[in-house]
């Protein structure tokens, strides 16, 4: 059996997995419109906004995309007591996202306001506070935590580096799990400055840019790929290791020694806004259906390929990766290392 056939294969088998998702949840707010003229007051574009719309972002925009492919997330995080906040859950609700979200004691809901003109993003507004979250607020997450982790295969930590994901919050996850008779699969999308907490997960997804600062190193050639998830094993044990490399598709490490390279499947890319969400979630979602590292690999790289065809937070569902898994042509997997 081909890779694509296989792919068809997998794809109806998503549907109905559990992730968990644990994470920063973001309010993504976009002002669209045009710009016909110039400010008077300042050198800068005058934007008339056309419409205004809202979606769910950061760990939030994971969930999005399990749930397009048919899975069945539970989104936990902090947001705000402000009217960002309400309409957090209520993006949740419509969703059909099963989430338990907590009133943060200290911050506001984390919002990203993009404006833009002509499919162009002219400027980003952020409204958000980085600090640690308190112990308190932590202890109100691992309450639930501690009552429904065990119950799931993978549980993805969504990491955007606003104060959740801290010293504090691992210490206690890696305990918890300690504690589960079944340990869940652990899957991270990195924040550069978090990288010494994530030893011993099973599935860092990099960036090319994440990875080489995690390595203390440009990377841009395949020897750099190479080199660079070396240095990431060496400091962080983790089980295994996937650095998306953008145009050039993604490279994953089964382990130290096993390398392999999935090309990049887009045809078109207009907004990569989202795309490591989507290649997460993508992979969270096929490791909790049971299928193996490379063929979950396969499947996120198809999924990212349609979401950067599209402008804002994207998602794909399942009957769009068959479509460009029957279409588009056959992807050619490398051998980089074994």
């Amino acid at each position: 059996m081909d890779i694509t056939e296989k792919i068809l294969g997998v794809l109806p088998s998503l549907k109905g997995n559990k992730v968990l998702i644990v994470g920063d949840v973001m309010l993504d707010h976009y002002v669209i419109g045009s710009v016909n003229r110039i400010s008077p007051e300042a050198p800068v574009p005058v934007v008339h906004v056309t419409r205004e719309n809202y979606l769910l972002g950061g760990a939030g925009n994971v969930a999005r995309n399990i749930v397009a492919l048919g899975g069945e997330p539970h989104l936990t995080g902090f947001v705000g007591r402000d009217p960002e906040g309400e309409v957090f859950r209520k993006l949740c609700r419509e969703s059909g996202i099963p989430c338990s979200l907590y009133d943060s004691s200290d911050r506001p809901t984390t919002k990203k306001t993009r404006v833009m003109a002509h499919n162009q993003q002219m400027v980003r507004v952020d409204h958000e506070n980085t600090a640690e979250v308190c112990e308190n607020d932590l202890n109100t997450l691992f309450d639930f935590l501690s009552k429904e982790i065990c119950d799931y295969n993978v549980v993805i930590l969504s990491d955007y580096g606003k104060g959740l994901l801290s010293e504090s919050f691992f210490s206690r996850f890696w305990e918890l799990l300690e504690e589960c008779d079944h340990k869940p699969k652990v899957l991270v999308d990195p924040k550069t400055v978090n990288y010494d907490l994530y030893k011993g997960v099973d599935l860092l997804t990099p960036n090319t840019k994440e990875a080489g600062e995690g390595a203390s190193m440009i990377v841009k050639t395949k020897e750099d790929v190479l080199e660079a998830g070396k240095r990431l094993f060496g400091r962080l044990d983790s089980a295994h290791l996937l650095i998306t490399l953008g145009a050039d598709g993604m490279a994953i490490f089964e382990s130290p020694d096993v390398v392999r390279h999935v090309p990049s499947f887009a045809r078109n890319v207009f907004d990569v806004t989202g795309a490591g969400d989507t290649v997460i979630a993508t992979l969270g979602l096929g490791l909790a259906a049971g299928h193996d590292l490379l063929t979950s690999t396969v499947l996120a790289n198809y999924a990212a390929g349609i979401v950067v065809g599209q402008v804002g937070a994207a998602t794909a569902n399942a009957e769009e990766v068959a479509d460009a898994v029957r279409s588009w042509p056959k992807p050619e997997i490398n051998t980089w290392k074994e």
